[in-house]
């Protein structure tokens, strides 16, 4: 089951939910379990935007199946 990552716009604490596709697909709105505020957004953390890299952040965003232009 996919996390989430959302931060609390009263409290500014960030959390994660875990939550189904189809729940995320419905309109997640998580309270926050530092103060309970339904005032929540969703944000990418560094190790999420790194995950979806694939290469710890090393090297270019294209890969093998990237169109002509990509990466210069």
């Amino acid at each position: 089951m996919p996390l989430y990552n959302y931060q609390c716009l009263q409290c500014q604490k960030i959390f994660e939910v875990r939550a189904t596709f189809k729940e995320k697909d419905a309109g997640l709105e998580p309270e926050c379990p530092a103060c309970q505020s339904m005032d929540t957004r969703q944000v990418l953390t560094t190790g999420m935007l790194l995950h979806l890299r694939g290469d710890g952040g090393r090297g270019p965003v294209c890969g093998s199946n990237s169109g002509p232009g990509c990466c210069g």
